[in-house]
């Protein structure tokens, strides 16, 4: 039986830097495609969010991903940063869905469970996991393995449980709610 590619893009938001990473899996194999960072200009909040979504349907359109997988935004100690990050984390998501992908959302503590074992992974963990998990010459940087990290997250858990699609449902306590 020939198995069919997947393609995943992976996205880590950020008002001055957006990670982005493009996987491929077959079967359980992955295989890197390209990663890097969208930088913002130090403009005002629409042109940054114009830079965001502009880059991010590049991005699709130049590498046609199937599926997309982005890190939730935590609630930080200031609440306009977490405002702030969410507008972000909304325009990469109609960055996708303007391009008809479907979206699966994953916080960060599944997604370092998912890559290094542990949920409370320092970045530099995540960082070599990632290396090693896509046999990478080198380390990305942060937000690119963020990225990367959200997709490899998606690639293995975010298929589904067997035939159960879980795009649309969230995790609470290792189960789907």
């Amino acid at each position: 039986m020939l198995e069919t590619a997947i393609t995943i893009l992976g996205i880590d938001p950020g008002l001055r830097i957006t990670g982005f990473g493009i996987v491929s899996k077959t079967g359980s194999k992955l295989a890197y495609i390209t990663s890097g960072c969208i930088k913002a200009p130090e403009s005002d909040l629409p042109g940054r969010l114009k830079t965001i979504l502009e880059s991010l349907r590049e991005v699709i359109q130049t590498y046609l991903p199937q599926q997309v997988a982005i890190e939730k935004v935590f609630v930080n100690v200031n609440p306009q940063s977490t405002l702030l990050l969410g507008q972000a984390r909304g325009t990469a998501i109609c960055a996708a869905v303007l391009e008809d992908l479907p979206v699966a959302e994953y916080t960060a503590l599944q997604v370092k469970q998912a890559v290094v074992g542990n949920g409370h992974a320092k970045k530099e963990q995540v960082q070599e996991m990632v290396r090693r998990l896509l046999r990478l010459p080198g380390n990305p940087s942060p937000d690119a393995a963020d990225a990367l990290a959200c997709a490899i997250c998606h690639a293995h858990g975010g298929q589904g449980l067997g035939s159960i699609a879980t795009a649309g449902y969230r995790v609470k306590r290792g189960r789907l709610v």
